[in-house]
């Protein structure tokens, strides 16, 4: 049951499958996250004040821009993976936040206030979105991280980052402060960017590292927020959840996050929020292939569960060597085709 949930779900998501996305038809402005150009490009296009870089992470065009900083500091050591920076394997991390915010799950979903709707504060992240506060952890710590690994050189500003109205204390807002209160995951991210300070690594321990840390901020993030999961529908919080388990068998594969891959695997993720009512594998305005992902991650999660996470540890072994990920990618590879 669980294997055969895995299968079905890497086979929905293996980019073999997007035959619509192939690598001539990932071009134009889709590709990008939603307002991409609009982001600061580097981290000198941010305010500066008291001798401090201030980023408000709580803006989605800010938040953005720390990802492009992350992706252009960084272009020079993916230059031989495709051309414009298109096989940085950071491109997972900004691509997934423009989902989010496309899809509406950065927004206020408690109804308190009209953060992040369009006739309201339409860039405002709501600290009471649940898919906002975990996506905090995949992106300011991997920055920070990145900072204190260099990737920036020598910066002459500090880095402040701005705390939300509320619930202060469930984030870190400088290196210092995140090394105190996170310092496994902040050296989970200084350990994958200070591979890349070397002029030639292998890509797949790239991914490794990326993975590794990855995983890690889900797994710090997913007990402090579970609290927000109630300003979501029953099917919504199901699916963050089912999204969050699932992310840790893709992880084990060291799944590519270039621009292509990515863009190729999200067009399989639900185009809006799910709502009360939305049952599945029938949901009417989803593609068959959305559907199947959403029953596939959900019965991999009951898997998972049922298990007591054996299905995980068993999959994780046979993901453990390079051999072992090539022939599973082999494997979905033969499986989609």
């Amino acid at each position: 049951f669980g294997i055969h949930a895995l299968l079905a779900v890497a086979v929905a998501l293996s980019p073999v499958t997007a035959t619509a996305q192939s690598e001539n038809d990932v071009t134009g402005e889709d590709v990008y996250p939603p307002l991409w150009d609009l982001a600061p490009e580097n981290l000198l296009d941010f305010p500066v004040k008291d001798n401090k870089i201030v980023i408000n992470a709580w803006n989605y065009q800010d938040r953005l821009g720390v990802y492009k900083s992350l992706l252009n500091a960084s272009a020079k050591y993916f230059g031989a993976f495709g051309p414009q920076n298109s096989g940085n394997i950071l491109w997972g991390l900004p691509l997934q936040h423009g989902w989010q915010f496309r899809t509406g799950r950065l927004a206020d979903h408690s109804g308190g206030t009209s953060c992040g709707y369009e006739n309201g504060e339409f860039l405002c992240q709501s600290v009471r979105s649940w898919w906002s506060c975990m996506n905090y952890y995949l992106a300011v710590i991997p920055f920070l991280g990145a900072v204190e690994a260099g990737l920036f050189r020598q910066l002459p500003y500090e880095i402040e980052i701005l705390p939300p109205e509320e619930q202060k204390d469930d984030f870190c807002y400088s290196v210092k402060d995140c090394w105190s209160r996170t310092p496994e995951l902040m050296d989970d991210w200084k350990a994958f960017f200070e591979v890349n300070s070397f002029s030639s690594f292998k890509l797949d321990d790239a991914l490794g590292l990326m993975w590794k840390a990855h995983t890690s901020s889900i797994a710090y993030a997913l007990p402090i927020f579970r609290d927000r999961l109630k300003y979501l529908s029953n099917p919504e919080a199901n699916f963050g959840e089912d999204w969050a388990n699932g992310v840790d068998f893709i992880a084990a594969t060291h799944f590519s996050t270039d621009l292509l891959t990515t863009n190729s695997f999200q067009i399989f993720l639900p185009q809006r929020m799910l709502v009360e009512g939305d049952v599945l594998p029938s949901i009417s305005d989803f593609s068959p292939e959305q559907n199947n992902v959403l029953v596939s991650l959900r019965a991999l999660h009951k898997g998972n569960k049922l298990t007591g996470g054996l299905l995980l540890k068993v999959w994780q072994k046979a993901m453990s060597t390079e051999a072992g990920r090539k022939i599973g990618r082999k494997l979905i590879e033969s499986l989609a085709s």
